[in-house]
């Protein structure tokens, strides 16, 4: 036992002597000059952050536990990090602005052209907040094509507020730890993104961009990002939100949170339910003219070192880069041809100091080649057998051709052009429902059991999915079996029951602005999708012909002037 005793003794005491050789050399070095003042520093941070009494606690027994740790140890340098972050983090809420009405639509008007509909929802959202600043508001997420102004609408929001607005880009996390933060016990452990977010912000109080919330990887390994984000978002937990590296309460309730997406199915079920979906479409061509001369072409002439007044784009340029190169939802293509122009003019005046321009067609057509979209598309559907159908993407509103043709064979259905269940499903009912028709429509029954029926979407490399292509596959066979052809300038969307019933569909403002900005003068549409017709734009409005179908005999009668008649539809039925 003395032994014992005595060989701990010594180990003790070479242990003391080799830290106090450490410690000269230290001073020799200088480091421990440094030591002491970055401790006193992180010691009054802490101080001066503000921490409520429980995070201070906790800050108070890991700054002892440095205090006690050789400099030279591996652990000092993770509780100084950790200690810094708690320092650094807006723990008290700083004093808000008061939040001007009148302030806040003139700036979304300055900053966005039209949304009247979103301007509106935001202006109450506003106002809500000024009256009830401690209330639980709700979490916007605005949804709609790439392009369209939402993420700079979250930046017109904290304009309108007077906040910070900080973006925490979703896209492609996978990770739950990325929402949570890491645990202090793994080796460059770091808290989440939306504590990383918040201190960028410097304030809790601060707007901040959930920006692809329907990008977040799906569950695994390590853990759901999505269920992460739940409490994150729901107003009655994330005032007493845990981040894995902090290990103690932050309060997230004072936090501005918008998200965006570009689709919703992809947002899991209770993810989608914490949010208020915000719709935002694509815009006409006249819009897009008024936000490139409002927005777009002044942005591009500062970015091009071109000062104000050396270049002009006149009304038709403009409009054929919209409708020959641009055929999108949104401005961002927009704005990136007509920064080509501007590069291509820059290059002139950089050589030849060229006097004041005005880009027309003719040079827009020289610089950026011939149109990419043609302005018509009468010339694809001149045959029988064609129908316009009217689809929704998640980059806006498009038209699709659907085809069909008859080849002798034994009462097959041949479908291509990667399609989906659900559009596979649309083509088989269609083909059903016009079997039952059949006599009614003038159709030789006896025709499809010696034929073989092939149902073609071109476009073949592009997947095809949603159900709203029922109607324009059922005129597309009956074209095909009467032999008359669907006018090239009428376009169709709507689901049908094997009864002859027209469902309704979604998306109707962006299939009808898809269908304007082609060329097409009549669009056949669900009678329940009248509902729809007031957030269709004017310009559009004007432009088009609307026909309602409660069945598909309007249809057929709309494009093949057919002779069916409501008797005839309840004869067939």
């Amino acid at each position: 036992m003395l032994i014992h005793t005595r060989a701990t003794m010594e180990g003790r005491q070479r242990e003391f002597m080799l830290r106090e050789q450490l410690k000269a050399i230290q001073k020799e070095l200088g480091e421990a000059e440094d030591a002491v003042p970055e401790l006193d520093a992180l010691k009054q941070a802490l101080a001066q952050a503000g921490l409520p009494p429980d995070v201070a606690i906790t800050a108070q027994r890991e700054l002892r536990r440095l205090e006690r740790m050789p400099e030279g140890a591996v652990e000092a340098g993770t509780v100084r990090s950790y200690l810094a972050w708690l320092s650094e983090l807006p723990w008290h809420i700083a004093d808000e602005p008061t939040i001007v009405i009148a302030d806040a639509r003139r700036i979304l008007d300055e900053d966005h052209y039209g949304l009247d509909k979103i301007k509106r929802r935001i202006l109450e959202f506003l106002a809500v907040r000024k009256l009830n600043p401690e209330g639980k508001g709700p979490i916007l997420c605005f949804a709609g094509p790439p392009g369209v102004g939402k993420t700079s609408l979250g930046q017109s929001i904290a304009r309108a507020v007077g906040v910070k607005f900080v973006r925490l880009s979703l896209g492609g996390v996978h990770d739950e730890a990325e929402i949570r933060g890491h645990r202090r016990t793994y080796v460059g452990a770091m808290p989440g993104n939306v504590i990383q977010a918040i201190r960028r912000a410097g304030a809790r109080n601060c707007v901040m961009m959930l920006d692809e919330i329907d990008k977040l990887g799906s569950g695994g390994f390590q853990g759901d990002p999505a269920s992460a984000m739940l409490e994150v978002l729901d107003p009655e937990q994330n005032g007493t939100f845990r981040d894995a590296y902090l290990g103690v309460p932050f309060d997230l309730s004072r936090v501005l949170f918008i998200a965006t997406a570009n689709m919703l199915d992809t947002i899991p079920g209770p993810l989608r339910d914490r949010m208020e979906i915000v719709r935002l479409s694509g815009y006409t061509t006249e819009e897009k003219v008024a936000i490139a001369r409002g927005h777009l072409i002044g942005r591009q002439m500062i970015q091009n070192g071109l000062s104000k007044g050396a270049v002009g784009l006149d009304e038709a340029g403009l409009e054929l880069i919209i409708d020959g190169y641009t055929r999108e939802a949104g401005v961002r293509g927009l704005e990136r041809q007509i920064g080509a122009v501007f590069r291509n003019v820059a290059v002139r005046v950089a050589q030849t100091g060229d006097h004041p321009l005005t880009i027309g067609a003719t040079e827009v057509a020289a610089i950026l080649g011939p149109p990419i979209f043609d302005a018509d598309v009468a010339q694809h559907t001149s045959a029988a057998g064609v129908a316009t159908g009217l689809a929704w993407t998640p980059v806006g509103g498009d038209i699709l051709f659907i085809e069909a043709s008859r080849m002798p064979g034994s009462g097959k259905l041949i479908l291509t052009g990667q399609l989906g269940d659900v559009m596979k499903e649309s083509a088989q009912a269609a083909l059903s429902l016009l079997k039952m028709r059949a006599s009614g429509l003038g159709i030789d029954a006896a025709l499809f059991a010696a034929s073989d029926i092939h149902v073609h979407v071109p476009a073949g490399a592009t997947p095809k999915d949603g159900p709203s292509a029922g109607v324009a596959m059922f005129v597309s066979l009956t074209s095909l079996m009467t032999g008359r052809a669907v006018p090239s300038t009428t376009a169709m969307t709507g689901e049908i029951s094997l009864r002859g019933l027209v469902l309704p569909v979604g998306g109707v403002r962006e299939k009808v602005i898809a269908a304007a900005r082609a060329g097409i003068d009549t669009v056949l549409i669900p009678a329940r999708n009248r509902r729809d017709y007031d957030d269709i734009p004017p310009s559009a409005r004007e432009r088009l012909r609307f026909v309602w179908l409660d069945t598909v005999d309007d249809a057929v009668a709309e494009t093949l002037g057919s002779p069916a008649s409501a008797d005839t539809f309840r004869r067939a039925s």
